[in-house]
């Protein structure tokens, strides 16, 4: 009978062994790479891995190689559709093109972030935490 109950633990990711996956980590980085080898405690290898930078409709891969991920990091995991993959109307550009743009976009936020908060104190709020103090 126990063998009916579907896995609820890290035993469930041994349908994703061999296969393509995309990662997303605590700190908002997105990887793909092939699922090799996992533990008790959900940590596992990806081959042939890259970090996936996205910029509105525009990406761009930065290779990694072999990736150990530490299961605590991991916000999602999930396989990738080989041929859906093909479908997805995202334009490839250069590394080093993405990196200026997603820097600029950065710089923008908080640049508007100071205004923000200079704006807000002025009115009696006080800003004590930052974006991802949740975790």
């Amino acid at each position: 009978m126990d063998a009916l109950i579907p896995f609820t633990t890290s035993g469930s990711l041994v349908d994703l062994v061999d296969k393509k996956v995309m990662v997303i980590l605590r700190d908002g980085r997105k990887m793909i790479g092939v699922f090799r080898s996992y533990d008790q405690f959900a940590n596992f290898l990806l081959d042939s891995c890259v970090e996936r930078l996205h910029y509105k409709l525009e990406y761009a891969d930065k290779d990694i190689g072999v990736l150990l991920v530490r299961g605590e990091n991991v916000v999602a995991l999930g396989e990738i559709d080989l041929i859906a993959e093909d479908m997805v109307p995202l334009v490839e550009v250069g590394l080093k093109e993405i990196e200026e743009k997603i820097n600029a976009e950065t710089k923008r936020r908080e640049r508007d972030q100071i205004v923000r908060e200079k704006v807000l104190s002025t009115m009696g709020f006080v800003n004590e935490g930052r974006e991802g103090d949740a975790y």
